[in-house]
């Protein structure tokens, strides 16, 4: 999409360059990398425009806060971000899966546009919640939309209850007209996600969430991302991802938990510019990068690199993948291992690299 992105052709470029959209959809996979092409771009300038960039970030967030732009900043400053996108975006929306929020203030501040995060599922005809417009503060999804209802309930293994404080916590429920019918020809998953109640259909979403004061909803968990380890620790497999996406090395990652062991592993899908870059660092040149994947210097350098990068996020040591592996096919939904929004087919992954994870877990 980015001039940058690893299938575009050295000197050539990406779609938002060439297309330059005022308005774009976009799952939170897609703008990470945009965050990680506005941070390697910094990254290659000079030490002044370093610092003349972190000082007009920090300027333009500050005035954010309160409601104020800053037109001459960006002009100036973050006119060459923009351009990342063709210079004339104005309005993201994106929805599939939690944004982070230090990326949706770096997309927010970087292109000068507005983000609205919106949440929903298939089953619920994409309708649940939507951020409005003139909401300033991030990682929230928004308030219920007028077409349907949403309640919490406790979700005591995960330890999440209403009654929390200083937010109720629970599993959202979804209710209303917009509820499918159920699952085709499988009643037994339809039984279990959708039930009638109060006159109404209603679909257990599976996704874990927190009611702020103001009525907007905040995604903190999922019930079917978490694993319980060994010795009793929970980890939510889709935080781990969510955060260690955001370094640089990881175009893609699947962490994976054995109930039956104390720590996680992860199968993670390289950046090819910057595992370049690790292995000159390691005097390891003139490999591909099938090569560089094999290598265990590399795989070892690169778990290093995530256990600082998730230290750096406040993961817990036991979150953290002890193992990697470093797999050199650029996961797409034609492969069957991630959906046509990005998300991740854990199952099938699991069966792929079934053998790979065994030999992490016997390593």
């Amino acid at each position: 999409m980015i001039d940058s992105s690893s299938k575009i052709k050295r000197g050539t470029k990406g779609d938002a360059s060439v297309l330059q959209p005022s308005c774009m959809t976009a799952v939170p996979l897609i703008l990470d990398r945009i965050y990680k092409g506005v941070n390697d771009k910094v990254a290659n300038g000079g030490a002044f425009k370093r610092a003349l960039f972190n000082f007009a970030y920090n300027y333009k967030y500050r005035w954010s806060k309160w409601g104020f732009d800053t037109p001459l900043l960006n002009r100036l400053v973050f006119g060459a971000t923009r351009q990342l996108m063709g210079g004339r975006l104005r309005l993201v929306l994106t929805g599939g899966a939690p944004l982070s929020p230090d990326t949706h203030e770096l997309i927010k501040v970087c292109l000068c546009v507005q983000v609205i995060q919106g949440y929903g599922l298939t089953e619920t005809t994409s309708c649940a919640t939507v951020m409005d417009r003139h909401d300033r503060r991030t990682g929230r999804v928004g308030g219920p939309t007028t077409v349907c209802d949403i309640r919490l309930v406790d979700w005591e293994e995960g330890n999440y209850r209403i009654t929390d404080k200083p937010h109720p916590r629970g599993e959202i429920i979804i209710g209303g007209e917009t509820v499918s019918p159920g699952y085709y020809k499988n009643p037994e998953k339809t039984k279990e996600d959708f039930f009638e109640a109060d006159g109404r259909r209603w679909f257990r979403t599976g996704d874990i969430g927190e009611i702020h004061e103001d009525g907007v909803i905040r995604i903190i968990d999922r019930k079917k991302d978490l694993v319980k380890l060994q010795l009793g620790e929970y980890v939510s497999l889709g935080k781990v991802e969510t955060e260690l996406k955001r370094s640089p090395l990881v175009e893609n990652i699947c962490v994976y938990g054995d109930p039956t062991k104390h720590y996680t592993v992860a199968l993670v899908v390289p950046s090819q510019p910057h595992i370049s870059q690790l292995c000159k660092s390691l005097g390891l040149g003139n490999l591909t990068f099938e090569e560089m994947c094999l290598k265990v210097e590399v795989e070892h350098a690169v778990l290093r690199e995530l256990e600082a990068h998730g230290k750096k996020c406040k993961l817990e040591k036991f979150e953290i993948p002890a193992a990697v592996k470093l797999v050199s096919e650029v996961w797409s939904p034609d492969m069957g291992l991630v959906t046509a929004a990005f998300k991740l087919k854990r199952k099938d992954i699991q069966e792929r690299y079934q053998t790979e994870i065994n030999r992490m877990y016997a390593s």
